[in-house]
Parts: C-alpha cells; structure tokens; sequence
C-alpha cells in the first residue's frame, strides 16, 4: 500500500506522528508492519504515569490502524529485572520476608500472599492487562524472562561482549568520576545503580555493566546458586565464550559457555537499544527522565547501531499528576493504577485524559471532586461533537476516546450527568430501588425503566462516592426536622419556603427544580422567576445563596450537599414537606 501522509496544517498530535512514524516505517522497512513499543516493569503496582506509556504508542498505533496499515504494538514486561526492593504498603506482603528476595527476577519473587497467580511479576501484570483489555488497547505482550531463558536473545548477547570496547567507550563519555569504592558500593547490583544515576544527576555510572581487572562486560548473570544478581564477571574468552562469574551474595562462582547460559541479562542501558535492533521499533515514547545527559535513551541512541539498528523516533512525555491522591488506600501501596481510575470512571473518559493533550503536556487525573467537573466537560464535549459545532482537534480527541479502529467501546445507554448520579448514590446509600425511583424522576416524559441503562457510569459514581469521599461528606438526610430551627425564622425566610412548597407538584423534574430553586429568591425580590442573570441586581447572588444555605440546614442539618434538585428528588415529596415543617 503506498504512503499517503495527512497533511498536517488541521490535524491533531496523533495524526502528526502517525504521519512520521508511517513515513519512517516505509524508509526503513518497506510492506512490513509498523512496529510501535512500550515497555512496562511489573515490579509494583503499575500507576497512571505508567499508562501515559502505554497510550502514546497506542493512539498512534490505532491511528494507523485506521488508515489500513498493519501494526504491531509491542508491549515489553521488564520481568527478567532484579527485585530491587520492597514496595511500602502492599496487602501480603512483609518487608521482612521479602527482603531476602532482593536481587532476584521479578519472575522468581514469589506473589504476595493470597495471590492467585505465579509470580510477583504475574501479580502486578495481571491488573494492568485487564485495565488495557477495558481501555480497548491492543497489544503484543512480550515477557523479557520468556525471551532471555530460551535463548531468544543469544546471538545478541554474544555480539554485545564481542563489542564491549565499543560499547564500554560510548559509556565512557557520559561517566563521572568515580568515588573510592567501599564494600558496600562494590556489590550495588548494576540495575540500581542506573536507577539512581538516571533519577539523580543523569550521569552514567560506573556501574553500567561489570568493571575490574578483567574489564567491562555488559551482562549480568543471576547466580547459579542464590539466584540473585550480586554477580561480577571475571572472565571471558570470545573464541570458546566461556565466562566466570563470582557471586558476592553467597560466594558461588562458577564457568559457562555463555553461548549455552540463559541466566542472565544485558545492563539495562544495553538491553534497550537492543530490542530496538532486534524488533525494528519504529516509535516509542521515553519518560522526561530520559531526557538528560547519560539517559538511558541518549546512550541507546548511540549503542543501537552496534546491534545494527537505528533508535525509535518519538517523544518525551510529562508526566501524569494525581489530584485527591491523599485519599488513595494504602494497600495499593498509596500509588493510584489505572485499575483505581477504571473502578471511577469508564474507559471513554480516561483515554480522551491521554488523547486531548500532546506527550509533552502534563496533567492530572481526578480522584476528588474534580471528576465531577471533568464529567461536565467530557458530556459538554459530547453535545457539540453531535451538534457539529466542536472544533476539529476536540473532535479528534473524542473520537480517539469512544472507540478504536476494531469499533466503539462498550457505553452507558442513557449517560446521565455524573455529579447527579453521585448524588443519588450518596443519598440512597446503595438502596437501587430507591436510586431508580430519584433516577426516573429526572425526566418524567422518559423515565428510565432500569438502572441498567444508567450503568456503567453509575456504578462509576457510586464507587466513587463509597471510596474517595470522607464521611463527614456523605449526606445524611434528617430522620425529623428541625423544629427549633423553623420556628427561629423570619418572615422573609418563612416565606422562601412557602413558595418553594407550593412549587413543589408542579416543578417535581430535575430542570423543572433546578428553575424553582433558583427561581424563589427572584419571586421574593419582585423579579420574575425566568429573569436571566444578566436582568438582575448582584444582591440577588446572595439572597440564592442565603436560601439554599437554609435549606441544606433543615434537609440535611449541613450549609452544603448535593445539588439542591437532586437532593430534592432523592428525599421525596411527601418527605421534603415534612422536614421543611409543612
């Protein structure tokens, strides 16, 4: 199929890169698939930040898909890596026990108690590919333990300590000095000291690979014995391929033909660019903290030639805030995953999060009340991509996250604004009869005849009101008024709820409340009730504001809750009379 790249004048972020990377894939490998990758380590919970990985790649894969290209969207589990510690506040797991397990790959940790799967790896894979299957992301997973025990990698292996000059020589440029060496610093596995060269100052370290008499090497293997990778290689001859090793944890040593050993991996710096040249990846996103000098990514780009290949094109991505993270349980280990997000709001909501703004963008995902407000956007959003009167790039971004090139999502039938159906669901406390019944009086002429057609998004709401919403927020409506209250209040409040009784039949829908509510202090201050904002006086604010006060307090004995209109349906006439002292 020939080339054809969308101009790029009206386009958004997506079809830009879909256009680059199209462009790129036909120079360099002409009629194959596209190749996207990401790459993901199970070595915890695997959070929102994470996904930001996962969703450049795929929107981008699924935009050529569109255009009718074959693509192949790699996914790599980085669980042949070392345990390196144990995550704070995991259900099952005791720090003590599993500190043993340090230095080991994440595929030979065992799960935290009560798991039902293999392996640490398996445990944390499993969230993360039931939350991709429900965000509609298709992919290739690769398990790197699957790739390195059965020799898949060898050749490239064999080809990497031929040309350890060559590759010991580009680490050479980005190393510091390095500082006198104690005990300790000696057995810091390679993979840790990486870490933090690349979360500190981005300098290489010394510990890219095995350094000391014998020279560098750029692999690492687990110990025969303790399984661990406190192991330095002490010998190697590239004729036989006969390598010793020594294992500082246990003080095993032994000698392989590495050309027959499957225990072990290239340095991370080494294994990356690697893949690159052996899966011809085309794009793939990198973390800000790849961006500085010695990064992983900047070394890569120089190493990957020596395996032959060239490096990905694609972006560096911001990173993903979290508002309302404080309320976050903590046996997650305090760290939200799309998991949590999914458990809140559907998948068309989260995936237009990841579409609508460009990888360099930052931004947060809700976990407070700020979803409610982000619903009102997405439904608002909606409306105009119906009515033909969004912008292009809003358009774009919608599209992008109601469905994929294999179709739409699953969606709610009937989406019913988010904050009324969090309202109902704090109101009725998980009593669905009573939730239908406040449900169907939203619209009278076309009442719902199940919460079915509200579902998913209401259970989205519930779960949200149950999990991330204090009780000293939840709404508890009075079992009795309060008399002493009624009987303190002026003629003019006296008044308020006269005309907001008497309006009560006649108004009994949500718009038909919401006009009544609002419309009671207009009436009392001589204007009529459909005057506009515009047509009256500031101190009109106030007096709404002074009444809706007046009734949360004889509703709800509180100066706030729900909207108004919602509360009102939630409690019910006959009940709404009674506590306002008819």
């Amino acid at each position: 199929m020939p080339i054809v790249a969308q101009s790029t004048e009206t386009t958004d972020w997506v079809s830009r890169f879909a256009d680059e990377v199209i462009e790129e894939s036909e120079r360099r490998a002409p009629g194959k698939p596209v190749v996207v990758a990401s790459g993901l380590s199970p070595s915890g919970p695997i959070h929102l930040g994470n996904l930001r990985e996962v969703m450049t790649p795929h929107l981008v894969a699924d935009e050529i898909r569109r255009r009718g290209y074959e693509v192949r969207h790699l996914i790599s589990w980085d669980d042949y890596d070392r345990y390196r510690k144990v995550p704070k506040g995991i259900a099952g797991v005791d720090e003590d026990t599993f500190k043993e397990h340090i230095g080991k790959p994440l595929t030979s940790v065992p799960a935290p108690e009560g798991s039902a799967y293999p392996n640490w790896a398996e445990h944390f894979k499993a969230a993360m590919i039931a939350s991709l299957a429900e965000l509609g992301v298709e992919f290739d997973g690769i398990s790197q333990t699957a790739q390195y025990t059965s020799g898949a990698y060898r050749e490239q292996i064999l080809h990497a300590m031929k040309h350890r000059g060559d590759i010991d020589a580009v680490l050479a440029q980005y190393r510091t000095k390095p500082k006198p060496a104690t005990k300790k610093q000696q057995q810091k596995p390679v993979d840790e000291a990486e870490l933090e060269a690349e979360e500190g100052s981005g300098a290489a370290s010394e510990d890219d690979g095995s350094s000391g008499a014998a020279g560098y090497f750029p692999y690492k293997p687990y110990c025969g014995q303790c399984g661990k990778d406190f192991t330095t290689v002490t010998a190697y001859d590239d004729d036989s391929t006969e390598m010793t090793y020594t294992c500082t944890a246990c003080g095993f040593s032994e000698t392989v033909r590495l050309s027959e050993f499957n225990r072990g991996k290239l340095v991370w710096k080494v294994d990356w660019p690697m893949r690159w040249a052996y899966e011809g990846v085309i794009f793939e996103p990198s973390g800000v903290d790849h961006s500085s000098p010695g990064s992983s990514y900047q070394v890569g780009g120089q190493i990957v030639g020596i395996f032959g290949g060239k490096q990905p094109i694609g972006p560096m991505y911001a990173f993903v805030g979290i508002s309302g993270m404080a309320k976050m349980s903590s046996s997650r280990g305090g760290v939200p995953t799309p998991a949590d997000a999914l458990q809140i709001m559907e998948p068309q909501l989260l995936r237009w999060l990841y579409a609508r703004r460009r990888p360099n963008q930052s931004f947060k995902i809700a976990f407070d009340q700020e979803i409610q407000r982000l619903y009102d956007e997405w439904d608002k959003l909606a409306g105009k991509v119906a009515d033909g009167s969004a912008l292009p790039g809003d358009v774009a971004a919608y599209t992008r996250a109601v469905g994929t090139a294999a179709g739409e999502l699953p969606k709610t039938p009937r989406p019913l604004p988010y904050r009324t159906l969090a309202s109902v669901a704090d109101i009725t406390a998980g009593h669905q009869d009573q939730a239908l019944r406040i449900l169907s009086d939203l619209d009278p002429a076309n009442p719902l005849s199940s919460l079915d057609e509200a579902r998913p998004r209401y259970d989205k709401a519930e779960a949200w009101i149950n999990t991330h919403v204090p009780a000293d927020q939840r709404t508890i409506v009075r079992d009795e008024p309060d008399v002493e209250l009624l009987k303190s209040l002026d003629e003019p409040s006296q008044q308020s709820i006269r005309l907001l009784l008497d309006g009560l039949e006649d108004h009994w829908s949500l718009d038909g409340l919401t006009h009544l509510v609002y419309g009671v202090p207009k009436v009392q201050a001589g204007f009529s009730a459909d005057a506009t904002p515009k047509e009256l006086p500031p101190e009109i604010k106030t007096a709404q504001r002074s009444f809706f006060a007046l009734l949360y307090h004889l509703l709800v004995g509180r100066d706030t809750g729900p909207r108004l209109p919602t509360l009102l349906l939630a409690v019910g006439q006959d009940r709404v009379r009674a506590l306002l002292g008819e």
